[in-house]
């Protein structure tokens, strides 16, 4: 594929994930110390199972979403409009988490945000086939993910000076965290306009009256036609345990660190570190998979993240450990997650597109359901966090072996 430059179209897309990139980044960083400090201050216990618990039922609810709505986003000019109500919704959720003052109001909060982020990126995903070509997926998606990572840095470096230095400004840590996320909800809803603007959907299933009930009623036949699929359902599956076990690993670093004792300013400071490696990496991965195949590079990102994983149970105990880990993830981060997107583009019907995401998310990305409810069962039946940790390897062993079954694309 000949590096020629982007469209319009397709920067606009690319820019919506330097927006929502900015929460995911807070979430995965401030907000878990944010939570850990209110229930401290309410006696509350390990903060690895809430935090485990809350990503569950954010992922659940979903889960159980997307299916119907994806199929009623498929329909013309309604991807656009559910992308502007999840933004909406989230970047008010995002500043009301500023506002509460008990721990669980704070979770209950967060789970709203979350669902509103993470939907958002599921009709976000999905509007790529709407933008770029098939042989341009791989390029665009890593683009994506690369500018979004490095993005993302820039509200959350202002969100930490203020959050760090909230004694030498004089104010509270509440007042602190609650301009972080005025800044946040800011950030996302500046680079929502561009993709607002410049994306058109394209490809789509005509409008028809009662269209939920339609939905509803096609759920049946579309999983069939996707279980008949070969390619598709054993993508799928591979993809179900694979990136689970990557969501996990994001979503409870920071909780995993905390109960380990790292300080959170050493967490926060590597993870910002991930960002940066990150950025070239993906843009790295995503032409060596115009070399050597988009599904042979994502076979070594999975096995890098299964040592990835051992590492995290047996030998992280400290914060210099923690930065080398942090390096690690963010050399396979993003390749993985653009190139698992833009391979599943390519085998999905493109006026279908939403339906189909709305299903792979069921089984991945979103819905990180079984990862984080391991880690969090496991800890709290033996104490240990690090035999939770562990238990995430087996999603990478399954997801790799299933994905080597997955027949070669045809042109």
């Amino acid at each position: 594929m000949s590096q020629q430059k982007l469209t319009r179209a397709e920067k606009s897309w690319i820019v919506y994930d330097v927006g929502n990139s900015a929460l995911v980044l807070l979430a995965t960083s401030v907000i878990p110390i944010y939570f850990n400090y209110l229930a401290e201050r309410e006696g509350g216990g390990s903060v690895v199972v809430a935090w485990s618990y809350a990503e569950t039922v954010a992922s659940l609810i979903i889960a159980l979403l997307m299916p119907v709505l994806g199929s009623i986003a498929d329909m013309q000019g309604m991807k656009k409009r559910f992308i502007a109500g999840c933004v909406g919704t989230g970047a008010v959720a995002c500043v009301a988490m500023g506002l509460v003052q008990t721990a669980l109001a704070f979770l209950v909060i967060y789970v709203i945000s979350s669902v509103a982020l993470n939907s958002s990126m599921v009709f976000y995903d999905a509007l790529l086939v709407d933008t770029t070509t098939d042989e341009r997926m791989d390029e665009v998606s890593s683009q994506g993910y690369a500018w979004g990572y490095v993005g993302s840095c820039v509200p959350f470096i202002a969100c930490l000076g203020v959050v760090l230095g909230a004694d030498a400004l004089g104010i509270t840590m509440q007042t602190a965290m609650l301009i972080a996320f005025v800044i946040t909800a800011a950030w996302w809803v500046a680079f929502t306009v561009p993709l607002m603007r410049n994306v058109r959907q394209v490809h789509y299933k005509p409008r028809a009256p009662h269209a939920v009930s339609r939905a509803l009623s096609g759920l049946g036949a579309t999983v069939r036609e996707i279980w008949a699929n070969k390619a598709v359902r054993y993508y799928m599956i591979a993809y179900f345990f694979y990136i689970d076990g990557v969501h996990t690993i994001i979503k409870l670093s920071t909780s995993y660190g905390t109960d380990l004792g790292i300080d959170s300013t050493q967490l926060v400071l590597a993870l910002l570190v991930t960002q940066f490696v990150a950025f070239p990496s993906a843009i790295i991965y995503g032409r060596l998979s115009t070399r050597f195949g988009t599904r042979r590079m994502l076979l070594v990102a999975i096995a890098a993240y299964f040592g990835i994983t051992l590492f995290a149970a047996f030998f992280l105990r400290s914060a210099v450990e923690f930065w080398f880990l942090a390096i690690l993830v963010g050399m396979f981060q993003g390749g993985i997650q653009a190139l698992s997107r833009s391979e599943f583009g390519k085998l999905a019907p493109k006026e279908r597109a939403n339906e189909y995401f709305g299903f792979f998310d069921i089984f991945g990305k979103y819905a990180a359901i079984m990862g984080t409810f391991l880690v969090g069962t496991l800890t709290a039946l033996t104490g240990n966090a690090s035999l939770g940790v562990l238990s995430i390897s087996l999603l990478f062993v399954v997801g790799f072996v299933v994905m080597l079954r997955v027949p070669e694309r045809t042109a």
